[in-house]
């Protein structure tokens, strides 16, 4: 895929806003990590103190999936998470604008001779994990590594969607979320294709499947992907660093007997794996998403006045 041409468009008044935000974005790429790191926790700090129907959401789900929490862990872990989303802005802008060399210095890249396993079988490999608020880096340091397939869903703002898209035909090869054919095609060829398939799916291929013990509306692809393609299945789980660290991340070996008989039991076993990487990183997982939603109208509404449809608040959604 060539990278789509600048359209005019784009420059009209109502994205002036969005081009000045991401002059912003452009300067704190051109900081140090631990200046970006500063810079983050303050944005975090906004992002508290706003009246956002996004840190509302955080708070309910932790409340559902963490009931174990005192009130005040739990107050403290929505801080923290705030915190969190401030930092993962800043690091889009490393995965936008940064070199390869400077994001892979950044890194501990932990499991790569399990990928490489796995694609020395030809069949290709099906890497799969958790929208964490570091996802937009995560995905960035494992294309300095091999060649990737990352699925992609545009935003509504169109330069949003141009500079994320002029982005990943960079530093890796895009693929629409809806795309299962380019996904076949990739792995036929033997590649790598990465998403995150824990958010909220209500499309065909649906299914109710406990997470965090509540059962959510979610995706049975993967188990699809894998029979059809021969792939083999592995985790990738991502974790910033204290400090000014970095990152960790970490690709799990192929998951054995997988795909199994039952697609449902294939979802909950990555569903474990996810909910453990969950509890290592608790702030750095993105609870702004309204993952408690139902196939039926009689599902608990479990978010109220916060149950209306609303746009991702970071990224492209990387699922299907």
């Amino acid at each position: 895929m060539r990278a789509p041409a600048m359209r005019l468009e784009l420059l009209l008044p109502k994205y002036w806003a969005t081009w000045a935000g991401l002059s912003v974005l452009r300067a704190i790429e051109m900081l140090p990590l631990p200046a970006q790191r500063r810079v983050g926790s303050a944005l975090g700090s906004l992002i508290r103190c706003l009246p956002l129907a996004y840190v509302r959401i955080a708070r309910r789900n932790i409340e559902l999936c963490m009931p174990g929490l005192t009130p005040e862990d739990r107050a403290d872990l929505v801080d923290r998470h705030c915190t969190s989303l401030g930092m993962g802005l800043c690091e889009t802008a490393n995965t936008w604008w940064s070199s390869d060399r400077r994001v892979n210095a950044l890194a501990q890249i932990q499991g790569l001779e399990n990928l490489q396993a796995a694609l020395a079988k030809g069949r290709g490999a099906i890497m799969i994990g958790g929208h964490f608020t570091t996802i937009e880096i995560a995905t960035r340091i494992l294309g300095t590594v091999v060649p990737l397939n990352v699925l992609y869903r545009p935003t509504k703002n169109a330069v949003l969607s141009h500079i994320m898209l002029t982005s990943f035909l960079r530093h890796g090869k895009p693929i629409p979320y809806d795309d299962i054919r380019g996904m076949i095609r990739a792995l036929k060829n033997n590649e790598a294709v990465w998403y995150a398939p824990d958010q909220s799916y209500r499309n065909k291929g649906a299914a109710m499947v406990n997470f965090f013990g509540i059962p959510a509306a979610t995706t049975t692809a993967t188990s699809r992907l894998a029979r059809i393609s021969g792939a083999a299945v592995l985790t990738y789980f991502p974790e910033r660093l204290p400090g000014n660290a970095g990152y960790r991340v970490v690709i799990g070996p192929a998951l054995e007997d997988f795909p199994g008989d039952d697609v449902i039991c294939d979802v909950e076993r990555f569903n474990r794996l996810l909910e453990a990487q969950i509890r290592r990183v608790p702030e750095q997982y993105l609870w702004v998403h309204r993952r408690f939603k139902g196939l039926s109208a009689d599902y608990p509404d479990y978010y109220g006045r916060d149950s209306r449809k609303r746009a991702p608040v970071q990224g492209p959604k990387q699922a299907i």
